[in-house]
Order: C-alpha cells, then structure tokens, then sequence
C-alpha cells in the first residue's frame, strides 16, 4: 500500500469516526432533552394524559371558545411530543382522583368545573369575578390582597400553574390554564410550550404558580406575554389568612 492509498483510508477512517461520534452525541442530547421533557411534564412514552375541555360561557350551548381550540391543539402538540396520549374529555365528565394521570384543565373556574375544584383545594388565595352583572371588576382576577381587572383586548391576565400533592411518588402533574378570557388561555399554552425548559430548570417537578399578562391581544393575538409575578406562596395561602395591603388594587 503506498502513501497515497494509506492517507486515503486512514481520511475516510476519520471521517466515518467523527460522523458516528457526533451522530452518537446528538442522539444522547435529543434523548436527554426528550427525557427532561417528559419528566417535567409527566408523560414517560405511551403514557396516558387528560385534556379538560371548558365550555364557552357566553354560548347557549356545549360549545367550546376557538381560542380555547387553539390552546388544546397547541397541548396535543406537547403531548405528542413526549410520546404520549391524550383524551380529551369535557369539564362536567372529569372524575378521576388527582394525580392519576398528566392533566390538563383550561378555562376559568366560571367556564370549567375541573379547574374551580383544583382552585379552591389546591389555591384558596385566587378568586375570579364569574358575575355576569357588568361592572369594573367583572371578570376580575384576585390573588391574595391583588386585584388584577380585565381590559378586553389590552391587559388580560391569566394563571399558569403546575400542582402536585408534594408526595415522592408524586408524578403525574395538574396543569392549569385559568385566564380572563379564551385568548389568554391560548397564550399561557403557548408560554408552557416556548418555556417548558426553564420552568424546568428552576423548579424542577414541584408545584408553582405564576401570574402572566397577555399584552395588547387586539394586535397581537396571544403572542406578546409578559410574566407579572411567581404568586405560589400567595395561591396557596387561604384569602381569610392574608392580610389585606394598604395599597390600592392594581388595575392593569
């Protein structure tokens, strides 16, 4: 063999090297992407997970909202990706224990009974305005001694929250998407999804809950988000056990 051919298959030698190699380093981190995916979200493959429909409260019939629509599409998505299954099932149809299965309820307390039964048992300190007699705090969201008022179109506010009971074995997770309107609920999905890693990475697989603001949504749809505040502490504290502050309610 002369120094010509030698170079030759020691050069394709080298190149079918670094090709596996560097085949062999994605593969681990897509796997291990994929796996802190899953785990934070509670789908090992072929797991089971509920989507909770709510019901558009300002139809007369079982109809559900299009942004509402958009929010599922957007978790099917998710759920997808993690090599799971979803089963989608209406709010007044849910009747499984907490934690049985990945969960995810979208919709206000006013529009999706499967969320006010996590609110009120898992975050007594947030109330939503569900009266329908108009007024400046109707649909209005309370956190503690925090009132956060609706601006159709201009300020919405919504919750994104993951709850678990806490316990070691605890691995199927409840996420709730509660905004002031159906739009909202679509841009909380939407954070969750562009976000999942470091909402991760801060918080592991426990419980949080944060308070977002869906900006200008006349002109920019659930696209423009802005994280208000972590308000787990204050979403856990019963509103009776709160003590009121000497500031004014916030408005936007």
């Amino acid at each position: 063999m002369n120094d010509d051919v030698r170079n030759i298959v020691l050069g394709v030698i080298a190149a079918g090297t670094s090709a596996s190699l560097g085949w062999f380093v994605r593969t681990y981190l897509w796997k291990r992407k994929l796996r802190r995916k899953q785990t934070f979200f509670g789908l090992p493959d072929s797991s089971e997970s509920l989507l909770v429909v709510n019901r558009d409260p300002s139809s007369a019939d079982l109809a559900v909202h299009r942004f509402d629509v958009f929010a599922l599409l957007e978790l099917s998505a998710l759920i997808k990706d993690c090599g799971a299954h979803a089963q989608i099932i209406t709010q007044d149809a849910a009747q499984q224990g907490f934690g049985e299965r990945t969960e995810f309820c979208v919709g206000g307390p006013g529009s999706n009974r499967r969320v006010a039964a996590h609110l009120a048992a898992m975050l007594p300190g947030i109330r939503f305005n569900t009266n329908p007699e108009p007024g400046p705090d109707r649909g209005a969201l309370q956190i503690g001694s925090e009132r956060y008022r609706l601006e159709p179109g201009v300020n919405e506010h919504v919750i994104l929250a993951r709850l678990t009971t806490g316990q070691p074995d605890q691995s199927r997770p409840v996420f709730l998407f509660c905004g002031q309107r159906a739009i909202s609920n679509q841009a909380a999905t939407r954070y969750l999804a562009r976000h999942h890693e470091r909402l991760f990475r801060k918080y592991g697989t426990g419980t949080f809950v944060l308070l977002l603001k869906v900006v200008n949504s006349q002109a920019y749809g659930p696209d423009v988000v802005e994280l208000v505040a972590d308000v787990t502490r204050a979403a856990q504290t019963p509103a009776a056990a709160v003590v009121p502050a000497t500031a004014s309610h916030r408005t936007s």
